[in-house]
């Protein structure tokens, strides 16, 4: 039976994908690993997959989720059957579950980060109190379920007084903010000359390694893994167009990252802190630069705060990809209460290990992250080419319209947009062993 719920409009689609592809992997992940894998030159490699590769795979995962009307595991098991449908959409299932567990601590502690520097500011005299309190990692757990909390509340209110909402109100104030805030970082003395120096870029220092972080940060950016753009495309009106949508969807998400690295870079730069400090920038590096920059305090709650908002429409987004799927397989009445309950107790117990050793977030999201994203993906422009097919696909992407570079374009995701990403996959694990 189709969904009933679809999205208010074809404008509120757009933000509140924006919302969930303009998560941590923009404002957090983005500007340390510019720092890390070859600055500007890794931004070119960036844009180039997310125009080429991303764009068609989103417009796949959202082909597969509007056609079935499921989330990850009924689509799977409408296209490919019960038996492997069921255990491959599972897994995907499975792997958020894991994968959003450590996503909620690490948005704990940017909302305590956030708390902390509108309470108490960061200077030389609380910069040893933060450290301690961040290292409790009882209270960071606290933190997180609250976080938690909150966005299975979001999700009980439903798509439009619950997801539609929030994306409304959260995405526009991140816009207005940032873009605030670059304004601040390019008045600052030097700062101009030090972003047009580091935004040269230098081709020769790309090593098989950049490029495999340029496509992963590109499919984790904009939150591609075969789950939550699989049930959000669900939610679009039959006549939304697929591929303007993704279009707009890849502009607002790109423009997040690079805003953000924006103010980020010139100023960690000017005062002459560590941008290569990897996934901590926001926890030890951040902190510094907001204790000597004049009006840190103002500047960095403002920057922490519109950073919580935008990485909890992401939360939203990936607890509304089990909770949507698990549903969906229940098929009895009150289905999706008696689940938001059981997800809360299920990620109140799968948080606890990275809220007290977040030593393992790394070797988390290296597995269930990063690898398990790329795979999920890969699962479902593969379902897309080869399960729906060409014609249905064609229906779902351009509708009855005409495109004379359609044969072209299907073709291109079928075997091009796959294989490279099967490829990249292979050479991601490989290189981790």
């Amino acid at each position: 039976m189709a969904r009933k719920e679809t999205f208010s409009s074809g404008f509120v689609a757009v933000l509140t994908m924006i919302g969930v592809a303009v998560g941590l992997g923009n404002v957090w992940r983005f500007p340390y690993m510019m720092g890390e894998y070859g600055g500007s030159a890794f931004l070119v490699v960036y844009l180039l997959f997310t125009l080429l590769l991303g764009i068609p795979a989103m417009t796949a995962e959202w082909s597969l989720g509007r056609e079935t009307r499921k989330g990850p595991i009924g689509a799977l098991s409408k296209v490919w059957g019960q038996t492997w449908g069921r255990r491959i959409g599972g897994l995907l299932v499975f792997t958020m579950v894991v994968s959003t567990s450590y996503y909620i601590v690490v948005i704990g502690n940017i909302a305590f980060t956030a708390t902390y520097s509108v309470i108490a500011g960061f200077n030389d005299s609380t910069l040893q109190e933060f450290d301690a309190q961040f290292a409790n990692g009882w209270l960071q757990y606290g933190y997180s379920l609250g976080v938690l909390c909150v966005a299975l509340f979001v999700l009980y209110r439903g798509l439009h007084k619950g997801i539609e909402a929030v994306s409304r109100l959260f995405v526009p104030f991140f816009a207005l903010v940032i873009i605030y805030l670059v304004v601040n970082a390019l008045f600052l003395p030097g700062a101009p000359a030090k972003f047009a120096a580091f935004l040269r870029p230098d081709f020769s220092v790309l090593e098989a390694e950049h490029i495999f972080a340029a496509l992963g940060q590109a499919f984790f950016s904009l939150g591609l893994a075969g789950t939550i753009m699989v049930i959000y495309g669900s939610y679009m009106a039959p006549d939304q167009n697929l591929v303007r949508a993704a279009g707009m969807t890849a502009l607002g998400d790109v423009g997040a990252a690079f805003l953000a690295s924006l103010f980020i870079v010139p100023t960690i730069l000017v005062f002459n802190l560590d941008l290569a400090q990897g996934p901590t920038l926001i926890f030890s590096t951040l902190p510094k630069l907001f204790s000597v920059m004049p009006g840190g305090r103002i500047l960095g709650s403002g920057f922490l705060l519109a950073l919580s908002l935008i990485a909890f429409l992401s939360a939203i987004g990936a607890l509304e990809a089990i909770v949507g799927s698990i549903s969906e397989e229940m098929r009895i009445n009150a289905a999706r209460s008696r689940v938001i309950f059981a997800i809360l107790f299920i990620e109140a117990l799968v948080m606890l290990p990275s809220a007290l050793n977040p030593d393992i977030v790394g070797t988390l999201d290296l597995i269930f992250g990063s690898a398990m994203q790329m795979f999920g993906s890969t699962i479902a422009v593969i379902t897309v080419t080869w399960g729906l097919g060409r014609i249905t696909t064609k229906l779902q992407i351009f509708g009855d319209h005409k495109a004379a570079w359609y044969d072209t374009y299907f073709a291109w995701l079928k075997w091009v947009v796959p294989v490279v990403m099967a490829t990249v996959l292979g050479g991601y694990i490989i290189s981790n062993l």
